[in-house]
């Protein structure tokens, strides 16, 4: 009892619900399908998804043309001066004197322009491979989504099952206790008709102490645990909810094959998101190898000036139009050998990728391998264990009617009884153990779905 215990305190997973007042059936596809549109976590995958887009659109705007507009008016309050040769030119109420300089300002005091700029990126071969590569990264974030629903599915499976074997031995134990106060109305009977000790009586009042007990610390985690599962997938904390895939020890055929399920590396998620990261490391050294090229670009302004003696002149028309059409190109030649480092670390980054992808193989062959055989030996474990949950209780079936014959001992009784429930224990114990090996085998195998 105590590992079904402690897997009902352990659950923090998912579970969801009906309304506050209506109890609704769940299945364990039904609480996948609500994970999948209420755990935050599934949520901010789906929003790194949409992030993701948003900023591949930024890097193709890279490619499109670019518009901007200008308006100035500047007013000269004090212009700049210009020094010429004294002499040079008259300069009205200004004697020349020869070895000196004048002053004077060409400006007028306002002027004013407006314009606007198109640009188009012809070639930049950085820009050219991050377009090419922002498929590539946006799979990469759906990649990261699906892996968080696969971990949120793992956690949802076990939780689920533990819970369904969880209630399972909470009605047990009541009903064990309905019998143990029905054994110990018997005995108190027993007692005063001068048939049964006193110590009969210790004895059952003993064992009721101990199953009410356990009854209650039970219903008290299960209570807990549940509204643990609806915390965490955001649901209210007063909806009701039922299991009705309860049926854990009848899905042995389906368990059996998986067992014999094939081994596949691109069915796992870890193996695919670490061969996207591959392709990006390449392309990566690819954009920095392509930095050492030109860069070109085309460039077209087209405008109006105008120049006035005072501001309310500024709707004069004298405005007079200028246009700009040229190419641009820029040429990389020594910028510190940091485009060789760069290319460096790129390519080592590969390399480490590479080394990445092989040990994840190898941790696939194990965990696959592991896991597989835990399943089989929590399979063989469950059937051992059920015979004796048989056996046990055929023995509690004949102490019962031994007693009622008057043949047998209530202390009879209560010892096949305990043992009875210790074979129950044992037995969901071992389905528990199923369970996570099954669990564990999916993932391994990348078969977790919602």
């Amino acid at each position: 009892m105590k590992r079904i215990l402690v897997a009902i305190v352990s659950l923090v997973f998912i579970l969801p619900g009906a309304g506050a007042q209506d109890v609704t059936p769940l299945s364990l596809k039904d609480c996948m399908d609500y994970a999948m549109k209420h755990n935050y976590s599934v949520k901010n995958a789906q929003i790194d998804v949409l992030i993701q887009q948003a900023q591949n659109n930024q890097t193709l705007s890279a490619s499109m043309p670019h518009v901007n507009g200008k308006v100035d008016i500047t007013d000269f309050d004090i212009a700049q001066k210009s020094f010429i040769e004294s002499g040079t030119f008259p300069i009205p109420g200004k004697t020349p004197v020869k070895g000196e300089v004048d002053a004077f300002s060409l400006s007028i005091p306002w002027t004013s322009s407006a314009s606007f700029t198109a640009s188009q990126l012809i070639f930049d071969g950085s820009v050219f491979v991050a377009v090419k590569a922002r498929n590539s990264v946006l799979e990469l974030a759906r990649l990261n989504g699906k892996i968080t629903e696969e971990t949120v599915c793992y956690n949802v499976f076990k939780a689920y099952n533990s819970l369904v074997i969880a209630y399972r031995q909470y009605d047990i134990i009541k009903k064990s206790l309905v019998f143990a106060r029905s054994m110990q109305h018997d005995a108190e009977v027993l007692k005063e008709s001068g048939f049964a000790e006193k110590l009969d009586v210790d004895r059952g009042n003993v064992q009721i102490n101990n199953l009410a007990t356990d009854s209650m610390r039970i219903a008290n985690m299960l209570d807990v645990s549940e509204q643990i599962l609806k915390f965490q997938i955001g649901m209210e904390l007063n909806k009701r909810i039922v299991l009705t895939d309860t049926a854990v020890n009848d899905r042995k055929q389906t368990t059996m094959a998986l067992v014999n399920e094939p081994e596949h590396y691109e069915n796992v998620l870890t193996y695919n998101q670490l061969k996207l990261a591959l392709k990006l490391n390449e392309y990566n050294l690819n954009r920095y190898q392509m930095s050492a090229l030109p860069t070109l670009s085309a460039f077209w302004s087209f405008g109006y000036n105008n120049g006035y003696m005072k501001f309310k002149q500024l709707t004069l028309n004298n405005w007079l139009p200028s246009s700009i059409i040229g190419v641009s190109m820029s040429v990389p030649i020594f910028n510190g050998f940091m485009r060789k480092n760069q290319v460096t670390e790129a390519k080592l980054n590969i390399e480490k990728t590479k080394n990445n992808i092989e040990a994840v193989k190898q941790g696939i062959d194990f965990q696959v391998s592991t896991s597989r055989t835990n399943l089989k030996n929590a399979i063989l474990q469950t059937q051992s264990q059920h015979r004796n949950l048989d056996l046990s209780n055929d023995v509690l079936e004949l102490a019962q009617k031994k007693y009622k014959a008057g043949v047998g001992s209530s202390m009879e009784v209560t010892q096949a009884q305990t043992e009875m429930l210790r074979a129950q224990n044992n037995y969901f114990s071992a389905l528990l153990d199923i369970i996570n090996a099954e669990a564990d085998l999916k993932k391994a195998l990348g078969l977790m779905k919602p």
